[in-house]
């Protein structure tokens, strides 16, 4: 498949103000991102999995090495627009995200700012305001709204500039287990409309729905595979301090009882499926 992010060497160091030292967040990482897939990387505090998504929307440059988003490179200030608008991103917390006092304004601000016409904006908000169910919310106060539905405003801000891709990163870190659970079921109907999908995440049973897992550790990719692939490797998880998902945590005690549980059991739902078909 055709790629939509290609990194090549991609190393990140952020300067010591006290000392001439410097502190390397990202060591020297090579990757590509096919387009209409959806990537998880998950990775403790400090790994430097923040950093990257910075890094692919621009917000960073890198101190060497390359990030082409489409045919553009990150690092050209000429482009730099076309880098956002491609690769658009969703933060953990929507309040950093949100500058205008009612709904639907917000939702406009980006399109607006980038001079598209007043009658297409009219539909992309609207259109993106329902793509998050939140159109019946369109003239409210954002302050108003709980975190869940907040973020789902700073989706939709992101989906009016029509991105090709989103990077999301730890956008439900800060919210309740239903508002968890609503957010994810958006970021998954967005990739399955065509929306090339990033997820930053802490969270295992997320990082599960995911397509493609990648495990970052002190600015390295220490695993990178399918679900099943990734988090059959529960000892070299857990060397870099992660958990395994629930999931396949049962299957390695279960297995150690003798019972035979295939490889590809990750999700809850996976184990739900085995247990009522066990004979």
């Amino acid at each position: 498949m055709e790629n939509i992010i290609h990194i090549e060497n991609l190393i990140y160091e952020y300067p010591q103000e006290e000392e001439k030292e410097v502190l390397r967040a990202i060591r020297g990482i090579s990757l590509d991102i096919e387009r209409g897939s959806f990537t998880a990387i998950i990775g403790r505090n400090g790994s430097g999995k923040s950093t990257l998504a910075k890094l692919l929307n621009g917000l960073f440059v890198p101190t060497e090495g390359i990030i082409y988003v489409e045919k553009w490179n990150t690092a050209d200030d000429k482009h730099i627009w076309d880098v956002r608008q491609t690769a658009g991103m969703v933060f953990q917390n929507p309040d950093n995200q949100l500058v205008s006092s009612i709904v639907e304004d917000d939702v406009a601000f980006g399109p607006e700012n980038i001079g598209i016409a007043p009658d297409e904006i009219r539909s992309r908000v609207d259109d993106a305001l329902e793509a998050v169910r939140m159109g019946e919310y369109k003239l409210k106060a954002p302050h108003m709204l709980s975190g869940g539905q907040k973020q789902r405003i700073a989706i939709a801000g992101v989906l009016a500039m029509k991105p090709k891709c989103i990077i999301f990163d730890e956008p439900t870190a800060m919210l309740d287990p239903r508002g968890r659970e609503d957010i994810l079921k958006i970021i998954k109907k967005l990739n399955d409309e065509g929306i090339t999908t990033i997820l930053i995440t802490h969270f295992m049973d997320e990082a599960v729905q995911a397509d493609r897992v990648i495990i970052m550790n002190d600015g390295e990719i220490v695993l990178d595979g399918s679900p099943m692939e990734v988090f059959s490797q529960a000892e070299k998880i857990m060397k870099v301090n992660l958990e395994v998902p629930i999931a396949v945590e049962l299957a390695g005690r279960l297995r150690k009882r003798g019972i035979k549980i295939p490889g590809d059991v990750v999700t809850v739902e996976d184990m739900v499926n085995f247990i009522c078909q066990y004979k």
